[in-house]
């Protein structure tokens, strides 16, 4: 069961989605089971509220991994990461706007851009265990999202006190274009009025990823809108997703998820970006 909702007015300039996740009945294990998860662009804050805490793996044969804690800064990222999920859990988490994390959490982007960080590390251990607490108490996932919300709220009404804002206007200028279209960056940068190191510096700090890195995975992110249609043929959704033919597209695929293409179509996952790894494949059909 998951829910997901956009957040209150007040904090939409910082979150874009909120969702709370819960197990049909009892879990079931299913040990080894891992899935890649795939670039969105931004930056995501969860709490795990069961299971064990989120382990993530370098690579494919890695079979150690690495543990990573119940709250979790996901930050933003131009590939995709394995994870475990041997075990379902119970969650709540946000998808943050670009921008968001200096008031949210207080670090800049590109200090948190393409790794997970626990939260203690930039709430301090004190906030983090209060808003854990505060979570497990809730129970329920839809009480859940409003003690979240909540908890969000405060750290917004804290920052804009101490002045902290949302995003530089030069950077929020170019998001439309590098989101929907395949511009040059010397013409976005141009336009703008600042020199390419200045604006590139404002940029990465905002969003974590350089403007060419933001535009690839935007460019992937308009290709799997376009493939959730089942029949449609991978030549047209790379010409219309800004790809200069299909061979163009299958390499970013593979690069950005980890898979090919026709892979990622017959994986059967529930949602585009949770993908069962290699050896976890079922057919659609």
């Amino acid at each position: 069961m998951q829910l997901t909702r956009p957040p209150a007015p007040h904090l939409q300039p910082f979150v874009r989605q909120l969702w709370a996740s819960a197990p049909d009945g009892t879990p079931t294990e299913r040990p080894g089971a891992r899935e890649h998860v795939l670039p969105t662009g931004g930056m995501h804050l969860v709490f795990r509220l069961s299971g064990p805490p989120l382990k993530l793996f370098g690579h494919t044969g890695d079979a150690q991994g690495q543990t990573v804690g119940y709250a979790i800064v996901g930050g933003a990222r131009a590939a995709f990461y394995l994870r475990d999920v041997s075990v379902a859990t119970c969650s709540v988490g946000a998808q943050l706007q670009p921008g968001a994390a200096r008031a949210l959490l207080g670090a800049p982007e590109d200090a948190l851009a393409g790794q997970h960080t626990p939260l203690d590390a930039v709430w301090g251990e004190r906030l983090t265990a209060d808003a854990l607490e505060r979570l497990h108490e809730a129970g329920d996932p839809a009480l859940q999202l409003q003690v979240f919300e909540a908890l969000l709220t405060q750290r917004l009404a804290a920052a804009l006190r101490a002045g902290l804002h949302g995003l530089h206007p030069a950077v929020a200028a170019t998001l439309g274009p590098l989101t929907h279209q395949n511009p040059s960056i010397a013409a976005l940068v141009a336009h703008t009025g600042y020199s390419h190191r200045r604006f590139i510096a404002l940029f990465r700090g905002a969003i974590g990823l350089g403007p060419k890195e933001y535009a690839r995975v935007m460019r992937f992110d308009r290709a799997l809108a376009l493939a959730a249609d089942p029949d449609r043929a991978w030549t047209d959704i790379a010409l219309d997703a800004g790809y200069s033919d299909q061979a163009h597209l299958s390499r970013e695929f593979s690069a950005l998820a980890g898979m090919s293409p026709q892979a990622w179509r017959q994986a059967g996952a529930t949602s585009p970006r949770h993908v069962p790894a290699a050896g976890q494949i079922r057919s659609r059909r």
